[in-house]
Formats: structure tokens, C-alpha cells, sequence
């Protein structure tokens, strides 16, 4: 593939080229073995890949962690696939060390009994002051409808976001290579599921309340600020609707693996020092979510 002018073309794939296992400083291995893989993976942010040749990489780690006996890291283009489907490849690639002589296979799709979000019925006629608020809700659902989508034409036209920690510091200008740092941390996918169950609501609503309060800890607590009025924080979108030139300085994946919820964060090294206190906010909003359920499936059962 040359610069500037990629295309499909056949080529002979020789293995050794794309399988690479890195000798590590065996003091700083000894020392701090899950930053010695952290700091390995982020090295790999500053490193394009040889056009010359398919672009994809398998690095492998074999550096025992608080989690993983070892590391394996896939690294491709995007062109080959998405993150959805790479990891479905994997999976029906790999087999069990229980037990080898058993098939790949993807876990089954989960099951719904029913809608997620239950219609509030009409009251009948006779009931004026329920009518009217069952009226007046959908009143307001329309209008927060139109400014949403108000607001979404404007952000894709001309409407910028203001200046908060998690922008980068150079407005996304710079063209050059930025260290990127990559760190996860498991949630337990039972507890996100007792607080979907509790709250009549999505798995993905959970966890965009999870984000939303550690984004809004880790920034009260570095800003300082008290001031929430001229903050406009976007914690989930599905699709960017504006060009983006450039990585940004802040990016927020969430992987589900069996029973676990694994949260990744990519930060810009030098404008996220902390970027492990961040991590730990996602852990803390998780619980505190959790408790404030339980507290609340406790009131209503000593209520009800």
C-alpha cells in the first residue's frame, strides 16, 4: 500500500513479519509488572505501521499480570475490521484450556421477556388531573425531542463544546504522533445488571451514568470549578457527526468479557498524568450507583 493512495492488492504474508515478541527491562518487569505492559502498549502509539507489508501485528507479552498470566496485543488497521469483529474472529479462533477438544464457539444471544421500557396507559377520561399529566408528558418528551435534535444539527454545522480537561490542549491541531496511554479495569457485569434490573432501564444506560459520574468527579475534583451551568460534556455518543482530524484526548470503551465489564481508557500521556485516579473514578461511580440502588430496593421493600 503505498502513502497517500491506499488499495487491496495480493501479497505473500510471511508470518515472522507480523508475530513479535519484545524483550522487556527485566527490573522494571520484577518491579511493576502491569505498568511494564502498560508502558509497552503505549509505546506502540508513537510507532506507524510499515505500509509496506499487511497491516496487522500480534505482539505477545509474556509477563504475568494481577489478571492475565500473559498478553496478547492486536494490532491492525482499521480497514481490516472493526473492534466488534475482530474480537468475534478471535473468539471463534481460539480454544478452551478446560478443555481443547471442545468446538469454538460465540456465547448465545441474550434473551428479552419483554420491552425495555414499559408505555405509561392512558387513565381513563373520568381521572381530569391524571389525564392531564399523562398529556403533559408527552408534551415535554416532544419538546426535549426538538431541542435534541436542535441542538444536534447545530453541534454538526457550527456549535463547538467549550474548553474543559477532557479537550485536548492543542485544540486538535497538531498533526504529530501523540503518546497515547491505554488502561482498563473489570467491573462486575452482575452488578451492572442489578442496577439495570432495579432501574427498569439498559445495560448501556448504566453504564452511561457510570461515565458520566466519573468523568464529572475526576473534573470537579482537578478543575476546582462549581460552576456546572457552562460545562457540556458528551459522555456517549454513537456516532461523531464532526470531522475529526486527529485522536482525541480522551476515549472510553467498555468490552464485556463472560461475567466481567472491562472498562479501556486511551488518554493523552501528557495532558492525563493521573489518568490511573480517572480509572479508579469509573470503579468508585460504579458502587456508589450500586449502593444507592440497594438502598433504594431496601425503602421499597419496607415501604411497600
Amino acid at each position: 500500500m503505498e502513502f497517500g493512495k491506499p488499495r487491496w492488492v495480493q501479497t505473500t504474508v510471511n508470518v515472522d513479519d507480523h508475530i513479535i515478541v519484545p524483550r522487556l527491562d527485566p527490573a522494571a518487569v520484577a518491579c511493576d509488572p502491569e505498568k511494564a505492559v502498560e508502558d509497552y502498549v503505549s509505546s506502540l502509539s508513537m510507532h506507524p505501521m510499515d505500509r509496506s507489508r499487511p497491516l496487522w501485528e500480534f505482539h505477545f507479552l509474556d509477563i504475568p499480570t494481577s489478571e492475565d498470566t500473559s498478553t496478547m496485543v492486536l494490532r491492525l488497521h482499521h480497514s481490516i475490521g472493526d473492534g466488534a469483529s475482530v474480537m468475534t474472529l478471535l473468539m471463534a479462533s481460539s480454544l478452551s484450556t478446560a478443555d481443547p477438544t471442545r468446538l469454538p464457539a460465540m456465547p448465545p444471544p441474550p434473551k428479552r421477556t419483554g420491552p425495555i421500557y414499559q408505555r405509561r396507559p392512558r387513565p381513563p377520561l373520568s381521572s381530569g388531573e391524571a389525564l392531564l399529566a399523562w398529556v403533559w408528558s408527552y408534551l415535554v418528551l416532544g419538546w426535549n425531542t426538538l431541542v435534541d435534535g436542535v441542538l444536534l444539527l447545530a453541534t454538526m454545522l457550527f456549535l463547538s463544546d467549550p474548553r474543559t480537561l477532557f479537550t485536548r490542549a492543542d485544540g486538535g491541531s497538531s498533526k504529530s504522533h501523540r503518546h497515547m496511554r491505554f488502561l482498563h479495569r473489570s467491573l462486575s457485569l452482575d452488578d451492572v445488571k442489578l442496577v439495570k434490573t432495579a432501574m427498569n432501564c439498559t445495560i448501556n444506560d448504566v453504564l452511561v451514568g457510570v461515565t458520566s459520574s466519573a468523568l464529572s468527579q475526576y473534573y470537579f475534583r482537578k478543575s476546582g470549578d462549581i460552576n456546572t451551568k457552562e460545562i457540556c460534556l458528551r459522555s456517549f455518543l454513537l456516532v461523531n457527526t464532526r470531522t475529526v482530524s486527529s485522536r482525541q484526548a480522551l476515549t472510553v470503551h467498555y468490552l464485556n468479557y463472560g461475567n466481567t465489564a472491562k472498562v479501556v481508557l486511551a488518554v493523552d500521556d501528557a495532558q492525563f498524568s493521573d489518568c490511573h485516579q480517572l480509572l479508579d473514578d469509573f470503579v468508585e461511580s460504579m458502587m456508589l450507583i450500586k449502593d444507592a440502588t440497594n438502598f433504594h430496593t431496601l425503602k421499597s421493600i419496607r415501604f411497600d
